[in-house]
């Protein structure tokens, strides 16, 4: 099982293939928003990379932080990453202070959208 280590929360271990979005919820219990339920349509799900970061993305995470301009070495959607090696991450998208009644919509087990994966550069 790779394990996920969350900046000022503690180390979990993580079935394998869970998306980042959900083993951040239920394995660590922390506050990561998904307002678009975990489908790569906003950026409330951003994390920061601080070890482990995936060589490869999707597509559809690649247009989504183009469109939305998110830059910064590290930063990715956590809706589009598999827990499939262990890395360790810092939240930056928390509800706590965002103003919003909940973290999101409910997100799937399987990525969304079906993932065409790519090179992050």
């Amino acid at each position: 099982m790779p394990k996920l280590t969350v900046e000022n929360v503690g180390t979990f271990d993580v079935p394998a293939g869970k998306r980042l979005v959900k083993a951040l919820t239920e394995e660590a219990g922390t506050d990561q928003l998904h307002a678009c339920g975990g489908v790569s349509r906003c950026t409330t799900c951003r994390v920061e990379f601080i070890e482990g970061e995936p060589d490869k993305m999707t597509a559809a995470e690649k247009e989504t932080l183009r469109v939305r301009e998110v830059t910064g070495e590290g930063v990715r959607l956590s809706c589009q990453v598999e827990c499939d090696h262990d890395m360790s991450v810092r939240v930056i998208s928390r509800l706590e202070g965002s103003g919003r009644k909940d973290q999101g919509g409910p997100v799937a087990d399987e990525m969304q959208p079906e993932p065409e994966w790519t090179t992050k550069d």
